[in-house]
């Protein structure tokens, strides 16, 4: 783990995430915890969309809080039946086309991985957090998290993409006031040609 230290009152924080030839990684993760226990703001309910569109859910990757719900609309021209059997959030939603299902809460941290029972070639990640501050990076690698306090926090960086072990990705920084340097977060191992984890229905347990 390395550290990083910057400066501000409530600072808003640059991140950037690159493969291990300095491209930008795009649909990664990030998201910064308080060292101190209570620090970050109070949660509050959100609600968040993952369509199915092209045979792909979108987007792939969907950041949310948890007690977040997510809407499961399905755009296509085709019914999907959606399903999770990580241990985060465990459901399925029966065969729908033009429907409309209630939403779904996500009530615990933890990365939910979805499947298509229809599909199999489909696959799209929920990553539910704690952390009071998160974010997905854009397509040239870069993502801002909004209005840090003075505090210690860890950044943590994730992507079904990304090889590196995760304790390669975790940074720990300081703000104690003055303008924030960008954080860089560079991979040390290719990304993987196909997402990984992968929705697995035979078992109930990633």
């Amino acid at each position: 783990m390395m550290a990083v230290s910057i400066s501000a009152n409530a600072v808003d924080i640059a991140v950037m995430v690159v493969d291990r030839d300095g491209r930008g990684v795009g649909e990664a993760v990030v998201t910064a915890t308080p060292a101190a226990a209570n620090a970050g703001p109070s949660p509050t309910l959100k609600s968040a969309v993952m369509d199915q569109r092209d045979l792909a859910f979108v987007p792939r990757v969907l950041v949310v809080g948890v007690g977040t719900s997510v809407e499961f609309p399905n755009d296509d021209s085709v019914s999907h039946q959606v399903y999770s059997f990580s241990a985060a959030k465990r459901f399925q939603l029966p065969l729908y086309k033009g429907e409309v299902h209630p939403p779904i809460t996500f009530d615990r941290p933890g990365l939910v991985v979805l499947g298509c029972n229809i599909h199999d070639g489909m696959v799209g990640y929920i990553y539910v957090t704690d952390a009071p501050y998160f974010g997905k990076t854009e397509a040239v690698g870069s993502v801002q998290l909004k209005a840090l306090p003075v505090g210690d926090y860890r950044i943590a960086v994730w992507s079904p993409f990304i090889a590196d072990p995760p304790a390669s990705l975790i940074r720990s920084i300081h703000i104690d006031g003055g303008a924030p340097a960008p954080i860089r977060v560079q991979l040390r191992q290719a990304l993987r040609a196909q997402p990984e984890p992968k929705p697995h229905r035979r078992d109930w347990v990633y």
